[in-house]
């Protein structure tokens, strides 16, 4: 019966902690900051082709005619209506079924539309059967006419993804291995930090090219490649957290009362290494996405036509000496946005859970 009273005065004290922690969050700007900043990427993110200025998939719908326009171009076009199933057009997009032509000009003549393209002969429609419609690329388009404000916002997806599956898989390695090490000590603690020293060896970038090859090219094999270079940090954490915790008094009551390891470890010790393990996953998130820019910028991450960040900058980076630098500094700001907002958030986090202050 002294044990649960114990019991239930820490949970009642790590509760007060955690009203703390999140106060002392809360009266740090940049932390604050950093995490609306999270949110608006999330959410571009999530409502993804719903927002987006060009809806068909991975906004690859290419105008050869309205190559690098402006920030802020108008643009006449002759286009007719669709519409779809809304969880398809908002995760996949909408292909168009018809054909959209920028037209220079275009008069009305009775019931038909007489529109002049860039390149060809007018075009006579029916009104029933198209329309004209005015369209502001805000951002420009790139080389091939591609909207550049849709691609940046897909974009968010493919590094928020890789960021958020990635973490997973390497606090699901790095938490599991941590805390058997810790825990079990001996012969297992020392298998397990030769892997740990094995893997800290090797370059991440190279390991992430090996394991890349490995798998081939591609969306999801990016996600994995990147989550098994990244629980090394995390594990080396959750040792060091568990090494200290084991010897509390209400882990040897744990024993005492028979609870198996797998209780033990993950409903008594791991909760209290939370704070530690958040600082570390938000801090390596931002390297994941950096990891998935770089690599697409290399050409062995995500292949087109899905757009990235990373692949935005290497398909425009011949134009920072020409007038229209913006091409490649956009998704390149987008990526320092996101990484510097990551960055902060840990830093923020780790003040927030430091018991010391």
């Amino acid at each position: 019966m002294k044990f649960w009273r114990k019991h239930t005065a820490a949970d009642l004290a790590g509760r007060s902690l955690d009203r703390q922690a999140w106060q002392r969050f809360r009266c740090n700007p940049l932390s604050v900051a950093s995490l609306v900043v999270i949110g608006l990427f999330a959410l571009v993110a999530i409502l993804g082709y719903l927002i987006t200025p060009d809806p068909t998939p991975f906004s690859n719908q290419q105008y050869l005619e309205l190559a690098t326009l402006r920030p802020g171009s108008r643009a006449t076009m002759l286009v007719t209506d669709i519409e779809g199933p809304l969880h398809r057009h908002m995760l996949k997009g909408t292909p168009l079924p018809y054909r959209v032509t920028p037209i220079k000009d275009y008069s009305i003549v009775h019931d038909s539309i007489i529109a002049t393209p860039y390149n060809g002969e007018p075009i006579v429609v029916a009104q029933r059967e198209a329309r004209i419609e005015q369209r502001t690329f805000l951002l420009g388009t790139d080389a091939y006419g591609r909207d550049v404000l849709s691609m940046l916002m897909i974009g968010s997806r493919v590094s928020l993804s890789v960021g958020f599956i990635a973490i997973a898989i390497a606090l699901l390695i790095g938490i599991t291995l941590g805390a058997l090490a810790a825990y079990h000590g001996g012969w297992v603690d020392n298998v397990i930090m030769w892997l740990i020293n094995v893997v800290w060896s090797i370059p991440t970038v190279l390991l992430v090219i090996a394991i890349t090859f490995a798998l081939g090219k591609g969306f999801w094999q990016i996600f994995v490649a990147v989550g098994l270079t990244m629980w090394v940090d995390i594990a080396r954490v959750v040792r060091g957290e568990v090494l200290s915790i084991k010897e509390k008094e209400y882990v040897e009551a744990t024993r005492a009362l028979g609870y198996s390891t797998f209780r033990t470890i993950f409903r008594h010790i791991l909760p209290n290494c939370l704070g530690a393990v958040v600082v570390v996953a938000a801090s390596n998130f931002a390297s994941a996405i950096l990891l998935e820019a770089g690599l697409s910028f290399l050409g062995i991450g995500v292949q087109p036509p899905m757009p990235s960040w990373g692949m935005m900058v290497k398909e425009n980076y011949g134009y920072i000496l020409l007038d229209s630098a913006y091409l490649a500094l956009l998704p390149g700001l987008a990526i320092m946005l996101i990484v510097l907002a990551f960055m902060l958030l840990a830093g923020g986090l780790r003040d927030a859970l430091d018991v010391k202050q």
